[in-house]
């Protein structure tokens, strides 16, 4: 096993003990999410006991939302002392908003698409002069949200590897 003697772990049990790829630790280091950890005198990073916590609120604010740029903010309140969870509501409030703005967009775009499926059974297929589809050239439906569309925050970009909630 890599434990050290003084509770600290190297990466590779790290992620086993988070379910956090190595990769992604790295990258939330790069990032200023995960503190770098001190080194081995071989190189190897040491992580103190609580990178573990630290990884699964990481996870925890991701899976309600808050995007990397957000929860960095959220951990410089704790890394300063303070108690964040006051700074929290206003990120949190905003995100409910945007969800209720992105439903109700999709909601929209499915009653478009509703009255378009209603169309095309009634519509005899009509072959347009250099068209595919007339039904599809000439559909008037909103658009919804895109995905990927989601602010990535303070210009922090996405980890590939990273599972982005829906």
């Amino acid at each position: 096993m890599s434990t050290c003697y003084r509770g600290e772990v190297r990466i590779g049990e790290l992620a086993q003990r988070t379910g956090v790829p190595p990769k992604t630790i790295r990258y939330y280091e790069q990032v200023g999410v995960m503190p770098e950890p001190p080194r081995t005198p071989s190189g190897y990073r040491d992580y103190p006991p609580q990178a573990a916590a630290r990884l699964g609120f990481v996870r925890a604010a991701q899976a309600i939302g808050l995007t990397l740029g957000e929860i960095r903010e959220v951990l410089a309140f704790r890394d300063r002392g303070e108690a964040p969870c006051a700074h929290v509501a206003s990120p949190i409030e905003r995100h409910a908003r945007e969800l209720t703005e992105r439903i109700a967009a999709l909601e929209g775009m499915r009653r478009d698409l509703e009255r378009l499926a209603r169309r095309a059974r009634r519509v005899p297929p009509s072959p347009v002069e250099g068209g595919i589809c007339h039904l599809i050239e000439t559909a008037r439906v909103r658009r919804g949200p895109r995905a990927g569309t989601r602010r990535a925050g303070a210009g922090v970009p996405r980890d590939p590897a990273v599972p982005q909630p829906r």
